[in-house]
């Protein structure tokens, strides 16, 4: 914040020996130190907006994610239900018509269905499901921790306005108090 605020001494100006300063806020001179304190807090809140926006952009892409793989999961699901429960063989098949729009959005993420078409076996299905449930339950912690991330910095954001707003309020009631007491 060094380019942001400089603080530069009053010449011959002191009050029982200490030095009177005055400050350059962003370039502007002749500031008191409140100027230069509500600068210095408005600085910090756009900073911490600026990083918020950031999460909460990284945010909707892991909430696309999670959509995705929920709906190629349930595409797997349901492809699963046509199978003959009762037959023991890995390789029976079941079907669905949504499995090659499931397969594409799998392979966005880097996960394989192992399937061609819209048919997929017993054995590709119940390691697609465990692949996409695990990928899904990592997508959802990390979600989780970047939803409370962003949580803290707009809480954070918020108390730095509030701290600039107070500053502001006691800098006008030490001018209103000045110039009441001028009066007197």
């Amino acid at each position: 914040m060094s380019d942001l605020i400089v603080q530069n001494e009053v010449a011959g100006g002191a009050v029982y020996g200490v030095k009177q300063y005055s400050y350059t806020v962003a370039g502007d001179s002749g500031k008191d130190f409140i100027a230069a304190l509500t600068a210095a807090t408005f600085k910090e809140a756009t900073a911490i907006e600026a990083t918020a926006s950031a999460y909460g952009e990284a945010i909707r892409q892991r909430q696309t994610k999670v959509s995705d793989l929920g709906q190629a999961l349930a595409e797997v699901n349901y492809a699963m239900a046509t199978m003959d429960p009762k037959s023991n063989d890995p390789d029976k098949t079941g079907s669905n018509s949504d499995l090659p729009t499931a397969a594409a959005l799998l392979a966005k993420y880097g996960i394989s269905l192992g399937n061609s078409g819209s048919s997929i076996t017993y054995r590709n299905a119940t390691a697609a499901q465990n692949n996409v449930q695990y990928a899904l339950d990592i997508e959802n912690n990390n979600l989780q921790q970047d939803m409370v991330s962003l949580q803290s910095m707009i809480s954070k954001r918020d108390n730095a306005y509030s701290t600039a707003s107070k500053l502001v309020r006691k800098a006008d009631n030490a001018a209103s108090k000045t110039i009441g007491n001028m009066g007197e």
